[in-house]
């Protein structure tokens, strides 16, 4: 029986550095709602702006948009200001999720595991920072995805050159302890918390590349643990996602590092839906394929606390 979602509008693209992410997704998931039987609106807010969504009258959204003004909560602001019902997490949640800085802090206080950073700023004692995280480590930008804006370094030399490119894309930038190991990835749809996946990646390194335009990238479901190892990073990845407040669907990133221990790196509250995407990867391996996957996500739109 096909369920009457009214008018729906699939927001994608955006004017945020993930832009043509976003465009990647939002074609796949109209293309998945068209083929479930809902006849969805594409609209573009780079084009239209706030003004023209709201003359669409749509009685939910479909949120495909990736980074700041799509992502950060400033866009289910103004969605729930309006009154309409959309997908994913709520205003504090997209907040949070975005600031990779202020969600740690949520996790320390929970006592959950995540590498310790500091935050950075032209004027650094750069040998200090490297004094207390150890070599290498990784510097990122606060509020950016898809690993843009990010470098590894190996020595206190290249740290001020690898804060001028994070700075580039926001003023915030933090350095963060480096876990080497391997890297894994869970995805929560509802209450449901899909199969790990564990990622490879032949140059070690899964950046912007790696993560859209490689083929060489090897996505590893089943990812290799025990039963009662993916249980607890299930668990902890579950924890994790409701400490912030996350609902509907989304993604935690973990690393594992040679001791077996897990550390939570960062929520994903609007995960790409692209070809190479991890969502639709753990999905299917649950018996979930692409085309039910997105009709799950638009049932949660409306169910933001």
């Amino acid at each position: 029986m096909t369920i009457d979602h009214g008018r729906v509008v699939v927001l994608y693209g955006g004017d945020s550095a993930e832009r043509d992410v976003s465009l990647k997704s939002g074609e796949a998931v109209l293309a998945a709602l068209e083929r479930g039987g809902v006849a969805p609106i594409a609209f573009d807010p780079a084009e239209g702006g706030l003004a023209g969504l709201e003359a669409l009258a749509p009685d939910r959204v479909f949120i495909a948009l990736h980074g700041r003004g799509g992502e950060d909560g400033t866009l289910q602001g103004a969605l729930e200001l309006l009154g309409i019902p959309y997908t994913g997490s709520g205003v504090l949640a997209s907040a949070l999720g975005m600031d990779k800085q202020r969600t740690k802090l949520v996790w320390q206080a929970m006592g959950l595991p995540t590498p310790e950073c500091v935050m950075l700023d032209a004027d650094a004692d750069w040998n200090a920072v490297v004094e207390r995280l150890g070599l290498p480590l990784i510097v990122k930008p606060v509020h950016e995805g898809s690993t843009l804006g990010i470098t590894i370094v190996d020595s206190a030399e290249t740290l001020a050159a690898a804060y001028r490119d994070a700075a580039r894309y926001d003023a915030r930038v933090m350095a963060e302890r480096f876990i080497r190991g391997e890297e894994y990835t869970v995805s929560l749809l509802g209450d449901e918390a899909l199969p790990a996946i564990r990622v490879e990646v032949p140059g070690g390194f899964y950046d912007y590349e790696a993560k859209y335009l490689s083929d060489e990238t090897l996505y590893h479901v089943p990812c290799g643990l025990s039963e009662p190892e993916e249980r607890a990073l299930a668990e902890l990845c579950r924890e994790a996602f409701e400490a912030i407040g996350c609902q509907g669907w989304g993604r935690v990133d973990v690393m594992r590092d040679d001791r077996g221990r897990f550390w939570l790196l960062e929520v994903n509250t609007v995960p790409g839906m692209t070809d190479h995407s991890l969502v639709p990867q753990a999905a299917a391996h649950a018996g979930v394929d692409f085309d039910t996957l997105v009709l799950r996500i638009l049932a949660t739109a409306g169910r933001n606390d």
